[in-house]
């Protein structure tokens, strides 16, 4: 399988301010795990989107998956009950 690349819209370091040490570092490890397989086991396609999004504990991480160009762009990340507010 084709490794994809990682790339992150800039109010991504904006995000992870708000979330804890220990929350940032697993969010990270799930973010990479993307690469080898962008639609792993809880991948959700948003409705009327383009967009996925995979669970880490109360946090959402929301990311486009772009094939033609082997890239997984990170978009949001966010607690629960805020992520799908301004998406």
């Amino acid at each position: 399988m084709t490794k994809y690349s990682l790339a992150f819209k800039k109010s991504i370091t904006k995000d992870l301010r708000n979330i804890p040490n220990k929350g940032v570092k697993r969010i990270l490890k799930s973010i990479e795990l993307l690469c080898e397989n962008p639609g792993a086991d809880g991948c959700i396609k948003l409705s009327g989107q383009e967009r996925y999004r995979i669970r880490q504990g109360v946090y959402r991480i929301v990311y486009e998956i772009q094939d033609t160009e082997l890239i997984i762009l990170v978009v949001k990340i966010a607690h629960r009950r805020v992520i799908y507010k301004n998406s």
